[in-house]
């Protein structure tokens, strides 16, 4: 036992400490100079913030504003299975620390026997064998550890570090489930649009594949019209099964996240908008919001624990001191056991001081150290992550409106020019390869919008739930 470790001790015996490291929060490794985020083409310039509550604290009923989605959200929380298991993890750590805090108070066992012997002929001073009895009762304490050197004490904490860690894995999932949800219902309703778009292009495309048909059986253009309007007729026709099948996919993947059957009106029934009450989330909100995600802080409960393992590692080189005691009646017959003179208690001290243990609890408290260390990058890992999940998004948020404005315009220009072509082809004055390239080119765009504007109705959920909101 070296020096430094029989003063820690001393200094535990004395003043009531645990042998557990003083804990000290890792500083964040994310830029640290005024906490901000990346800055770039992609994203806003910075400002000051701009909403009174940041994501954290607004609730998802308040952020979700579309009725529908708000109950399939509702009975995503009540039966998906992912965040059921998360909640009975929970119960798990919590009774978890109950085991290990009740170590800290001495139990008290009640206790009623009967012992009973025969002395053999061969042993008895009579020569004729007998039968003794003996009958107790009372109160005992089984063997309870004073904790001087914080053992017990730095198990309960652990064990509460693993609970409250817990509690925060279950409000990241439940965050991570409801912008899982509503990205989906999006996503849904998304997929919806372009198959609307996909069947309204196939009827208007069977209608010019008709036109042409007529043209070519009258004689008055070549097959190769015809064929090129069919071209865009099958292509149209292939679309429309795609994102028929697409539709039903996205209503099953909606299906496993609420954990039950999604009533038909719960479903998307229009075309996508927007969903959110909230218009924007707030602009220069420092990057020190990232400790306050549940993932994170979850993390950090993990590191809390390795930190009290270590208390717990460091005793085992010190002498642990328990106590045994019992005080009841003993008597030789049933009937005299509550009789005047039949008191009786037992009081064992035991000290148990570890000599040579094979280097054991030196391998021990090794690991104890490790473990702290792994959960200090975990921990690291954990902030880092989160930045880059933020930076990530707010680069989709610093570009997403010039993407649909682009994307607006690309499908008014292409519509205009499809028509020209049209009326074109309509008159004879061309041929329909530069109507079909046309309209090839706005369903194309049309195509791309519903894509930007799903971006960006995702993104304003994808920044919430990286900003640590919706748990509530």
């Amino acid at each position: 036992m070296n020096k430094s470790l029989i003063t820690l001790a001393v200094t535990a015996l004395l003043a009531g400490c645990s042998l557990a490291p003083t804990y000290e929060r890792p500083a964040a490794p994310i830029p640290s100079a005024a906490q901000t985020w990346p800055q770039g083409d992609a994203y806003k310039p910075a400002a000051q913030p701009t909403a009174t509550k940041e994501a954290y604290d607004i609730a998802w009923r308040d952020f979700i504003a579309d009725e529908q989605l708000k109950q399939l959200v509702e009975l995503a929380l009540a039966n998906n299975r992912d965040l059921r298991v998360s909640i009975l993890n929970i119960e798990k750590a919590r009774a978890q620390y109950g085991v290990q805090r009740a170590g800290q108070v001495p139990h008290v066992n009640a206790t009623v026997s009967q012992t009973a012997n025969r002395v053999p002929d061969n042993s008895s001073p009579t020569g004729d064998g007998y039968i003794t009895r003996q009958y107790s009762a009372g109160l005992g304490i089984p063997a309870f550890e004073l904790d001087f050197f914080g053992r017990v004490k730095n198990l309960s904490e652990a064990a509460l570090q693993q609970y409250l860690g817990t509690a925060e894995a279950r409000r990241s999932q439940q965050i991570s489930l409801v912008a899982e949800v509503t990205n989906a219902w999006l996503t849904l309703a998304a997929d919806q649009e372009r198959l609307r778009l996909a069947q309204d292009t196939l009827k208007s495309q069977q209608i010019t594949y008709e036109l042409s048909k007529r043209r070519f059986e009258a004689g008055a253009t070549s097959g190769l019209d015809m064929y090129e309007a069919q071209t865009s007729v099958e292509s149209a026709r292939n679309d429309v099964a795609v994102y028929t099948a697409q539709v039903a996919a996205d209503q099953n993947a909606l299906a496993l996240l609420a954990g039950a059957a999604v009533p038909a009106e719960l479903l998307p029934q229009g075309p996508l908008g927007p969903v959110t009450q909230v218009a924007d989330l707030p602009e220069g909100v420092p990057s020190t919001v990232l400790q306050r995600r549940p993932d994170v802080l979850s993390a950090e409960r993990t590191l809390q624990a390795a930190n009290a393992d270590i208390g717990v590692a460091r005793a085992a080189f010190f002498p642990s001191i328990s106590l045994t005691a019992s005080a009841g009646s003993a008597s030789g017959a049933l009937s005299g056991l509550f009789k005047a003179g039949s008191g009786a208690w037992t009081f064992i001290p035991q000290l148990t001081l570890p000599i040579f243990a094979g280097g054991a609890n030196q391998a021990n408290l090794d690991i104890a150290k490790t473990n702290r260390d792994i959960a200090v990058a975990q921990y690291e890992k954990a902030i880092q992550s989160a930045f880059r999940e933020v930076a990530d998004a707010l680069a989709q948020r610093g570009t997403i409106d010039e993407r649909v404005a682009s994307q607006t315009a690309l499908v008014e220009a292409s519509g205009k020019s499809y028509r020209i072509h049209e009326q074109r082809y309509q008159k004879g004055a061309e041929s329909y390869l530069n109507a079909l390239v046309s309209q090839r080119t706005l369903y194309a765009a049309q195509q791309s919008l519903i894509t930007a504007r799903l971006a960006k109705a995702s993104n304003q959920v994808t920044l919430y739930k990286v900003l640590g909101g919706g748990w509530q």
